[in-house]
């Protein structure tokens, strides 16, 4: 499966390997803290699952960023939470791995957001981490200045403090700074023309469920994943087949809808995020499927791509 191009002005394809820097940047934050939002703020592509329900966000998926001779992998992951349910531990082991494997962390912390969430992060924090106040334009200055000051407490321990708003470019290419400067020198781990490792397979089944996220209320979306079980990319088309997965039957009914009008709301609304990603005509056929408890059993999970293995 062909990896996915950066489209980057600033790439540079030959450099003197000594002068680059490359690293992995783990960004962290509790549900919904709005990661995969900053994310595609910074990358200027719609990559990662973007969603007002939290946990949306279920695997790591690293996303690439070139700044001058610099390589930055972003490492988007679920928000930290504890939960006592198979799936929610896997989201959670995806978080810590990430803390424990990169070179810096981000966290990203609402500015509305009491501090205990800073500070049950700082309990597990062992590298270097810049500490980003998001959703600013959501309050006054007044608010945030005292927001501020609550965080400086703390300074100590963070790399730098940075306001950011996903509306806010000046905000953003701030944290691209100060995060390239922090990087090591190291050759580049991936290619400085990809914007992704992850394939066009793996982006497509996060599209897809985002669609899902985005056509069923409630819990559904929680009890719901999705498979690709044929991707086949031709010229000027992609055909793709998708499978839906519930744990009941009565809600197979709720993603297939009355005369199949939800099924096909979420397959319209796939195909067009998929377009617009591939830039490719998309064939997409979505099918709906019942596995009884399929995030509660630790073997189904791994059916599904979570693998609990060290």
């Amino acid at each position: 499966m062909e990896k996915i191009k950066n489209n980057s002005s600033n790439q540079q394809s030959e450099c003197n390997l000594e002068s680059t820097r490359a690293g992995f940047v783990a960004v962290l934050g509790r549900p919904n803290a709005g990661k995969s939002s900053f994310l595609n703020a910074i990358l200027g592509e719609k990559l990662a699952l973007v969603s007002h329900k939290a946990n949306a966000t279920r695997k790591r998926m690293n996303l690439i960023l070139m700044e001058g001779t610099t390589q930055i992998i972003f490492v988007d992951t679920p928000g930290i939470h504890i939960q006592e349910k198979l799936l929610n531990q896997y989201m959670l082991k995806e978080a810590m791995s990430a803390m424990s494997d990169c070179d810096i962390l981000l966290f990203l912390a609402p500015v509305t957001d009491k501090i205990h969430y800073y500070e049950d992060f700082l309990k597990n924090a062992k590298k270097p981490h810049i500490l980003l106040l998001t959703k600013i334009d959501s309050v006054s200055k007044e608010t945030l200045l005292r927001v501020i000051q609550t965080y400086e407490k703390y300074q100590k321990n963070y790399q730098a403090l940075i306001p950011v708003s996903i509306k806010d470019l000046r905000s953003l290419k701030r944290v691209v700074e100060i995060v390239a400067n922090l990087m090591p020198f190291n050759p580049y781990y991936y290619d400085p023309e990809i914007l992704s490792p992850n394939t066009t397979k793996e982006i497509a089944k996060e599209m897809i469920r985002e669609a899902v996220f985005e056509n069923l209320s409630d819990e559904l979306p929680y009890e719901s994943d999705v498979l690709i079980t044929f991707y086949q990319e031709k010229s000027h088309l992609h055909y793709i087949k998708a499978t839906i997965v519930v744990h009941k039957e009565s809600q197979k009914g709720m993603v297939i809808g009355k005369e199949g009008a939800t099924l096909k709301r979420i397959g319209q609304k796939a195909r067009l995020k998929l377009e617009s990603f591939t830039k490719q005509k998309i064939f997409l056929e979505i099918f709906v499927k019942v596995i009884p408890s399929w995030c509660k059993e630790r073997e189904n999970l791994k059916k599904m791509g979570y693998n609990f293995e060290d």
